[in-house]
């Protein structure tokens, strides 16, 4: 056994070598001889071991995003396969199906659609092959669904198991690829020259595909490993509020313990005596405070003084989606690496009393979403968390003159 374990700990240390060659200006090919000498094949969790172990040791999550693609080339070929008995993420319905089905779309609309149009645009600068590309361009942008449900669902599970690294790193790669895209798509609603839009469409293109490896060949045998069925089936519930990429999931899976399929989702617990709350001003019972949070105009989400989502409502037309397993995670792992450090700033403020609110207001489509974040304190100015309300005010902002009658 100790020998295992310490053959182990070199291979971990010639990884990390092996990156950190790479981080220094050493290309794939040059490190690759030193890779298949060291090992016939290489485990997802000992990458995402290597991962964590490099940012313990002070390398920013932004370096190791830079290395990400590189060392997903050199890896590619190497990572076993985890066998199992059941395969039951084989079935239709089981998140991972679904996500392999999505992937598999995101490689036909690539391969069969995009990039032919990409050579035909290289040769011919015919407006109609921009257009057939803008096309295909909006089409990909659906992929937001398959992140989104990567980054909410997948993610916070992952965390829960100790893997920190590689949510971190996946999240930054997929941030690129949403940028690439609305770069390409900018162009190619401006005058700027094909080999500029062929330049941002096949970077786009080419880090979508590789992100399609590194799920299905780092990331789903992680969390395999890791997720228990309860938790699928919590993944598999939430997924809807995010939607799909071009295809369905399909419903025959079902977990094998059905005493977890009643609880997931089940409503909180009624307060000892089942009876009313009482608030300084009056009374409500659990159910009416419910339905009064829920029918607020405004999406509310509430992370305590420790950094937990600990609630959110769940009124009809929510701005940001928001699945049932973001409780309990901390706040700074809901947002991509790139704005954690906002994120962490105005918490900070609130929880010294150097402000009392934050607040901002972004486009998104047709909405325009105020976003604001305050400081909740109890009448002994103790800080007890951070409240974000988030509301569309378009509609607000074009109201004009008066309105003082009931209309039909």
């Amino acid at each position: 056994m100790s020998e295992f374990i310490n053959n182990r700990d070199h291979r971990q240390k010639i990884l990390k070598e092996i990156i950190m060659e790479l981080h220094n200006g050493k290309s794939a090919d040059e490190v690759k001889a030193k890779f298949e000498e060291l090992s016939r094949g290489v485990s997802a969790s000992e990458i995402a071991e290597m991962e964590q172990n490099l940012i313990r040791e002070g390398m920013p999550v932004s370096e190791i995003q830079k290395l990400c693609d590189v060392h997903a080339a050199v890896f590619k070929g190497s990572i076993t396969e985890i066998h199992r008995e059941k395969k039951p993420e084989e079935t239709p319905g089981h998140p991972v199906h679904t996500l392999k089905l999505e992937n598999r779309e995101i490689e036909k609309l690539i391969n069969d659609r995009l990039k032919p149009l990409i050579e035909k645009l290289r040769a011919d600068s015919d407006t109609t092959l921009r257009r057939e590309l803008k096309k295909e361009l909006d089409a990909l942008t659906a992929i937001e669904r398959h992140y989104a449900k990567k980054e909410n669902l997948l993610f916070p599970f992952m965390e829960k198991h100790g893997i920190t690294a590689p949510p971190k790193v996946m999240w930054g790669v997929d941030d690129e690829i949403r940028n690439a895209l609305k770069e390409a798509l900018g162009l190619l609603n401006s005058d700027s020259d094909n080999g500029r839009i062929i330049e941002k469409t096949e970077e786009a293109v080419s880090k979508a595909l590789e992100m399609v490896f590194k799920e299905e060949n780092i990331m789903i045998p992680m969390v395999l490993e890791a997720l228990d069925e309860d938790e699928w089936l919590r993944i598999r519930d939430d997924s809807g509020e995010f939607g799909y990429f071009m295809t369905e999931p399909g419903n025959l899976w079902k977990p094998s313990d059905k005493a977890p399929e009643s609880t997931v989702n089940a409503p909180p617990a009624t307060p000892a005596g089942g009876g009313y709350i009482d608030f300084e001003p009056g009374n409500l019972t659990p159910e009416e405070i419910k339905w009064i949070f829920n029918t607020l105009p405004v999406d509310i989400t509430f992370v305590d003084k420790d950094g937990a989502v600990k609630y959110f409502t769940q009124g009809r037309e929510r701005i940001f989606a928001r699945p049932a397993s973001v409780i309990g995670r901390q706040v700074s792992n809901c947002h991509p690496p790139a704005s954690v450090h906002v994120v962490e700033k105005i918490v900070e403020e609130l929880r010294s009393g150097k402000k009392d609110n934050e607040d901002f207001w972004i486009k998104m489509g047709d909405q325009y979403v105020y976003i604001r974040y305050f400081a909740v304190r109890n009448d002994k100015g103790e800080f007890l968390g951070v409240m974000e309300v988030t509301q569309n005010i378009g509609p607000i902002r074009e109201i004009t003159g008066e309105k003082r009658l009931v209309t039909e």
